[in-house]
C-alpha cells in the first residue's frame, strides 16, 4: 500500500513528509496513535525508504511475548543454554543490516525494558546461555497505541528507555481527522479485494457519502475490515446504503419531511449542474449562485466534484 498516494489531508501530507524525511537517517523512530490508524504502516514506508529497502524488516510483537521467548527467539541461544540443542540466531540478529518494529513498545514486561534499554545503549547482542555476542546494525522503530509518556508517568515504563526510544517522533492522526482520504482508501482496498477474491463490486455514489461521514472509531483497520465484509457479503455487484452496518446507517429523516424533500431536490441540481458543467464556478453561475454559496451547499450535501 502506497500511503504517499493515498494522503490527501494537510495532516497526512505534513505526516508523509515527515517520514520521507526521517527515513533518510538511522534514528530510532517512535510512531503513536490510535488502534487501526496506521502504525505499522508508517513504520514499513520509513523503511521502504531509506537505504536498508532491501535488507530485513522485522517485526516483534511486544505485547505477546514473553521473557522465556525474548531470550530464545529475539536474542538467539547459544550451546550449554537450557533446554537449547544448539546455537540459533534470533530476531535482532536476523534483523542485522535492516529495520526492527517493536509493536506496542510499552507492553514490553519490565525485566525486557531493561533488556531493551541495555541493546540499544551499546547494539551488541548476547545470546541466552553463553558468552557470545555480537555488534549489530539495527535500525529501530517502536510503536504505541498509549502515550509512552503517560505510561512512564504511571512507572510503567521505564523514564530511560523511554528516551532511548523517542528519538524522532511520529504522531499519526486518526482517520477522523482526515476524511478527505476515506474515499481513496475505500477505492484501494475495494480493488485489493476484487483482485483477491476474483469478483467484481463498486460503491454507489449514496454509499460512499455515508462513509464519508462516518467517524471510523477503529481508522484504517476498520475501513478495510468494513470494505472487505461488503465485498463478500454482497449480492450485488453495486454496494448500496442498505448493506451498510446499521451502526453506520445514517439516522433517517421522515420520507414525508419538507427538509428531506429539499435536500434531495436541492443536491441531485447540484450534482447535475457539475456535471454538465464540468467546474464549480461554471456550475455556480448556471444555479444562478455564488461560488462561495455552492461551495457551502456542495459541503452540506456531502458533494465532491
Amino acid at each position: 500500500m502506497n500511503i504517499t498516494n493515498l494522503g490527501k489531508s494537510p495532516a497526512s501530507i505534513d505526516l508523509f513528509e515527515r517520514v520521507k524525511r526521517l527515513a533518510n537517517f538511522p534514528t530510532t523512530v517512535l510512531i503513536e496513535g490510535e488502534v487501526g490508524s496506521g502504525k505499522e504502516t508508517i513504520a514499513e514506508t520509513i523503511h521502504s525508504l531509506s537505504n536498508r529497502a532491501n535488507m530485513p524488516f522485522i517485526k516483534i510483537n511486544c505485547g505477546s511475548i514473553s521473557d522465556h521467548m525474548f531470550d530464545t527467539e529475539v536474542l538467539g541461544t547459544d550451546r550449554g543454554s537450557v533446554g537449547a540443542v544448539k546455537k540459533s540466531s534470533g530476531l535482532f540478529e536476523t534483523a542485522d543490516q535492516g529495520t526492527l518494529f517493536l509493536d506496542e513498545v510499552g507492553e514490553l514486561s519490565p525485566k525486557l525494558q531493561v533488556k531493551l534499554l541495555r541493546f540499544l545503549q551499546d547494539r551488541e547482542n548476547e545470546r541466552g546461555g553463553g558468552s557470545w555476542s555480537k555488534k549489530l546494525n539495527i535500525r529501530m522503530i517502536a510503536s504505541s497505541t498509549c502515550p509512552l509518556i503517560q505510561l512512564v508517568k504511571e512507572k510503567k515504563f521505564r523514564e530511560d528507555l523511554y528516551y532511548r526510544v523517542n528519538v524522532a517522533y511520529v504522531a499519526v492522526p486518526p482517520l477522523r481527522n482526515r476524511p478527505e482520504e476515506i474515499v481513496p482508501l475505500v477505492d484501494h482496498y475495494l480493488h485489493y479485494f476484487c483482485t483477491e477474491y476474483k469478483i467484481k463490486k463498486w460503491f454507489k455514489n449514496e454509499t460512499l457519502e455515508i462513509l464519508k461521514s462516518y467517524p471510523f472509531p477503529g481508522n484504517i483497520r476498520e475501513l478495510k475490515n468494513l470494505v472487505e465484509m461488503l465485498c463478500v457479503n454482497t449480492t450485488t455487484d453495486s454496494i448500496q446504503p442498505i448493506d451498510l452496518p446499521a451502526c453506520i446507517q445514517p439516522k433517517s429523516v421522515p420520507a414525508g419531511s419538507l427538509e428531506s424533500q429539499v435536500g434531495v431536490f436541492e443536491s441531485e441540481l447540484i450534482r447535475q449542474a457539475l456535471e454538465m458543467e464540468g467546474s464549480i464556478r461554471k456550475a455556480a453561475v448556471s444555479l444562478q449562485i455564488s461560488h462561495a454559496t455552492l461551495l457551502r451547499k456542495m459541503q452540506k450535501w456531502g458533494i465532491t466534484k
